[in-house]
């Protein structure tokens, strides 16, 4: 028997309603904050995200999912956005448009990393990425929009992790310091971690191995070897963040995994998720433009998955509405009589009235117990007997009444009047 592959999940209806949501909270949050949606292809050459997410990268060297393709190009499914996104903004000459530009996207992501709750192979982000402009105030703009939609989202204990890791100009020398630092604790750290020391050191601080955990303790800490620029970007997003109120925490450890971050990095914490309590994640990538092939263009946003989001929804208690269900149930006995019933169903959703009706040539019964289930408020009825004088029998599926006789061409409009009075009321 074939299942999902390790990684991946099904969304199953009864999770759709939290999907929905979701998403409706999404196209009502980037709206407000006069985000506009882009889509970029699932997949891009490999070299995209070699140049942009960074050699010694784990996504690069051990995660993505990357094929020559049939005409030999070296193609990877989309590991992440922004270098796509950023790729559109070059390609397309977006520089030219009111600066920043602030885009956001929704759609699947594949990663062959370890499975964990609420983190799959492939899975949903939403994405956000505001390109343009080096004011650490866009910065506090992207970190809001994060905290209103999880704010919307009833998420308690928010809270962001803030860091900066510096730019071009100061962190080779941390790195150095860095370096050094490790070179004579060698034995006392995990394989990975040896392998970071030598080709991407600033990982060293995320490592979650509990090996690591006294090494990483003793680290010397970016933020106290900061150029002028970069401590003063920091600075001022702290003051900004101060002047609103939102709690953070600096993070000396919170280094993100993709080597285009610059100054900001950031995640935002939510209860109810166990150890992995983050639900987004981002920061600014100043140098990632050029290095594509563009002009210098700062930018900075984020990532959230949505099937994370989703478990926290559900972790947290968080109620959310039901999809719509059928307003009308029709109920036939007999073959011509469902012939009629058939017009009926169309003739209900061509007026805009959510219609059911149980296929099969159920008995009677059953079609009322496929009615129950449906939640229908009201059912038709029509058998032999109201076919032969030209009416339908409607019933209030939730009154103890008894059926009301109406004539067959009035049955669409009689309905949809009685939805609309039990809409007002």
């Amino acid at each position: 028997m074939y299942v999902a592959p390790r990684g991946t999940i099904d969304i199953l209806p009864e999770d759709q309603p939290y999907w929905e949501f979701l998403r409706a909270q999404i196209r009502e949050v980037t709206a407000l904050f006069g985000y506009q949606r882009i889509d970029v292809p699932v997949f891009e050459e490999t070299s995209l995200y070699v140049r942009g997410v960074g050699e010694g990268t784990d996504i690069v060297d051990k995660e993505m999912y990357s094929f020559l393709d049939k005409g030999g190009r070296d193609i990877t499914l989309r590991p992440e956005f922004t270098a796509g996104i950023v790729r559109a903004y070059i390609e397309h000459g977006m520089k030219t448009w009111p600066q920043p530009v602030k885009l956001y996207t929704v759609g699947p992501i594949f990663r062959y990393e370890r499975v964990q709750a609420g983190r799959y192979r492939q899975h949903t982000q939403f994405d956000i990425e505001c390109i343009g402009e080096q004011d650490p105030a866009v910065d506090l703009e992207v970190m809001s929009l994060a905290w209103e939609l999880f704010s919307r989202l009833s998420f308690t204990g928010l809270a962001f992790q803030l860091n900066s890791t510096g730019c071009p100009k100061c962190r080779p020398a941390y790195v150095a310091l860095l370096v050094d630092y490790y070179q004579d604790k060698r034995d006392l750290i995990c394989t990975d971690c040896t392998r970071r020391l030598e080709r991407n050191p600033l990982r060293l601080l995320d490592c979650k191995n509990e090996q690591c955990q006294p090494v990483i303790a003793g680290a010397p800490h970016i933020m106290d070897y900061l150029c002028p620029d970069c401590a003063t970007h920091f600075s001022r997003l702290r003051t900004y963040l101060d002047a609103l109120h939102r709690p953070y925490t600096i993070n000396h450890r919170l280094v993100r995994g993709l080597d285009y971050y610059t100054k900001t990095v950031f995640e935002v914490w939510a209860e109810g998720i166990g150890a992995q309590n983050a639900v987004c994640g981002g920061g600014r990538y100043d140098g990632l433009a050029e290095e594509l092939g563009g002009d210098p263009t700062p930018g900075i946003g984020f990532g959230s998955g949505m099937e994370r989001l989703v478990l926290t929804m559900k972790q947290q208690g968080i109620q959310v509405p039901g999809l719509p269900q059928p307003q009308v149930a029709v109920i036939y006995l007999g073959e011509e009589p469902k012939k009629k019933a058939l017009e009926l169903l169309i003739g209900l959703r061509e007026a805009g009235i959510a219609a059911t009706l149980a296929f099969g040539d159920r008995s009677f019964k059953a079609q009322f117990r496929h009615a129950d289930r449906e939640n229908a408020r009201y059912a038709l009825v029509i058998g032999h007997d109201e076919l032969r004088a030209g009416r339908v029998a409607l019933q209030d599926m939730r009154s103890d009444a008894p059926r009301e006789l109406i004539e067959l061409p009035e049955a669409v409009e009689t309905v949809r009047q009685r939805l609309n009075g039990q809409r007002n009321q």
